[in-house]
């Protein structure tokens, strides 16, 4: 097919066997790549039974349909597997360059199976694969294995995919991280480690993206440049990142606070984006094929905090992570649990979460400083909870059971779920739901991979993307009848194509321009109606995959902890009533609300009924 290479990696871990495997034709015409291709694979191979930490656990490296074309912002790659920390679907989305090299080295995607006895590499380039010791790399952080890597393969253009302590010590929300960017939710570098797989690295020669209308997809490509270029949206975050938004949430009340207890902080504009770019920020740092330039490269010149030159900026999560949960006002110090963070491979959001779960329970009279090493946690005070980030990736101390998860946590310490801010067993991110009710769908209703703000990014389309092709209306923020339910559902299923082609969440065209672009690199008729029936049936995939693993309506649940309203802020007294919109949500996805299953006529008419 045009727009793939053709081919897929197949590596066995346990029998050091290598070999090519052809894309599966069937799949790519109804998944495309990334996210969508990789759930219908794995459906056949995993099970309810499957242990995400063990051999039978298979996974997949996957760039998207259009990766490695000049198509904007397409040079990202998924990571999936089975997640360790849910037990269900686990994807996480990478950007900067490793993706465009693995497609010039001939392949769609990687598919990992088995356990080494030992700590081992994969080096591909254009000549094929081999599986290298990696004993010598063991132990070591991501910065350094990376460079090592780079080194010994004599190009510094050499792309890198690796985990670090966290991965090998199996924490269950490690990261994959390549080129300081990182493959974050769902633990898919505890899979990695499982595996005893440090690293994969990929050199190759220039090689050409083969659309079938080369032609028609220039077209569309440039014409999608433009029109995201223009927007005023991608214009603010070249200048202030993801970061830029920390003041708008906080006016709303968009920003959870103190452990999602409070509406407002007057301290957020020291670590907000304007802040940061006056004070940290040095340049703009952007994956491939992106003109956004969302990611910053920072430097901290002085004090304790003080950088080894510039490092990764941290994003919006990451900076309310470690930043207003825990009441910690100082950027400097973000800074420097961003690098912690990335070097040891743990994700930001569930890292931070389960840290400031710590802090909330010592500061509630809940645990002892003799409960927790010693340690002292209390509000504001960000020096706890960087030697957590090490403890946690270490599992020394309290960091073995807060490796675990919130969950695992709680479950110590004897607290109640409802005081716990997870679903799925997975640490919700940073939009406060009480701001934006379509948020309890993306938090409570968990597909694809558990709570998610990009697979259902409701807060942002809201602000008014142009997805009215998609029958998405701009409706009231505090909406919690069948309107939000049926923007929410339109949005995951837009995000789940998003995902398998893959873009970038925050370039967003017009659907009919992306439409266009489907249709060059496949030479497939595509409009708006065949986009909108690709992305349903990639989102219900992934629902039919989570089924298989056990889930059921009872799952699809939110804490209480995130529906208390608030008495302060700008969405003080608010909260939405999450089983109205459950509800309003199984009716219009036709899921029956004992089983939480589509209906057989919803699935005949995505063509996944012989599943």
């Amino acid at each position: 097919m045009k727009g793939f290479i053709g081919n897929l990696l197949k590596v066995d871990l346990s029998t050091k066997e290598i070999s090519d495997e052809p894309i599966n034709e069937d799949i790519a015409k109804n998944f495309l790549g990334g996210t969508g291709y990789a759930c219908r694979y794995l459906y056949e191979i995993i099970d309810k039974d499957t242990d995400p930490l063990s051999p039978g656990n298979v996974l997949m490296f996957m760039p998207g349909l259009l990766c490695g074309s000049n198509a904007l912002t397409s040079g990202r790659f998924a990571v999936c597997a089975k997640s360790p920390l849910t037990g269900i679907w686990g994807e996480a989305i990478c950007g900067g360059f490793f993706g465009p090299e693995l497609k010039k080295a001939g392949y769609d995607g990687i598919i990992i199976r088995g356990t080494s006895d030992n700590p081992v590499y994969l080096e591909i380039t254009e000549n094929g694969a081999e599986i290298k010791d990696a004993s010598s790399l063991w132990g070591k952080g991501i910065n350094e294995t990376s460079k090592i890597l780079k080194e010994q393969s004599g190009s510094d253009l050499t792309r890198v995919a690796c985990i670090g302590q966290a991965g090998e010590n199996l924490v269950r929300f490690a990261t994959v991280a390549s080129e300081e960017k990182a493959a974050g939710r769902t633990g898919m570098g505890a899979v990695m480690g499982s595996k005893k797989l440090k690293a994969i690295t990929v050199r190759a020669k220039k090689r050409a993206y083969e659309p079938a209308d080369p032609d028609g997809f220039k077209a569309a490509a440039e014409n999608i440049r433009e029109n995201v270029s223009a927007s005023f949206a991608s214009q603010m975050m070249g200048i202030l990142g993801t970061a830029g938004a920390v003041d708008k949430y906080n006016s709303e009340g968009e920003l959870p606070i103190k452990y999602w207890t409070l509406g407002t902080w007057d301290e957020a504009f020291n670590i907000s984006g304007a802040t940061a770019s006056e004070k940290i920020f040095k340049r703009n740092y952007p994956c491939f094929a992106c003109s956004i330039g969302c990611a910053k490269k920072a430097e901290v010149i002085e004090g304790e905090y003080k950088t080894d030159g510039e490092v990764e900026a941290p994003e919006y999560e990451t900076i309310v992570g470690f930043g207003s949960l825990i009441l910690n006002d100082n950027l400097e110090s973000i800074v420097r649990a961003n690098v912690l963070c990335n070097d040891y491979g743990i994700d930001t959001i569930s890292g931070s979460s389960t840290i400031a779960f710590i802090y909330y329970l010592f500061n509630n009279g809940k645990i002892k400083t003799e409960d927790i090493d010693g340690l002292e946690p209390v509000w504001g005070d960000v020096k706890p909870a960087l030697e957590l980030i090490k403890k946690i990736s270490l599992r020394e101390g309290i960091g073995d059971v807060m490796a675990e998860g919130s969950d695992a946590v709680g479950k110590k310490f004897n607290i109640p779920q409802d005081e716990i801010a997870t679903v799925y067993g997975m640490e919700v991110p940073y939009h406060d739901l009480r701001r934006c009710f379509g948020m309890a769908i993306g938090y409570g209703v968990a597909t694809p991979r558990g709570p998610c703000h990009c697979s259902c990014d409701v807060f942002l389309i809201l602000l008014g993307l142009p997805f009215e092709e998609l029958g998405i209306e701009l409706i009231d923020w505090y909406s919690d009848g069948e309107d939000m339910a049926i923007v929410s559902a339109i949005a995951q299923n837009y995000r789940a194509l998003n995902n398998s082609l893959i873009l970038c969440g925050f370039c967003n065209p017009p659907p009919s321009m992306t439409s266009e672009l489907i249709q060059g690199a496949l030479g497939i008729e595509c409009d708006v109606e065949k986009l909108k029936l690709l992305a349903e049936r990639i989102y219900m995939m992934k629902r039919m995959f989570n089924l298989k693993m056990g889930i059921s309506p009872a799952d699809d649940r939110l804490p209480q902890i995130l529906l208390k309203p608030l008495n302060e802020g700008g969405s003080a007294g608010k909260t939405p009533n999450f089983q109205k919109l459950k509800e309003a949500y199984y009716k219009y996805r036709t899921f029956n609300l004992e089983t939480g299953k589509p209906s057989p006529e919803k699935l005949k008419e995505l063509g996944l009924d012989t599943l």
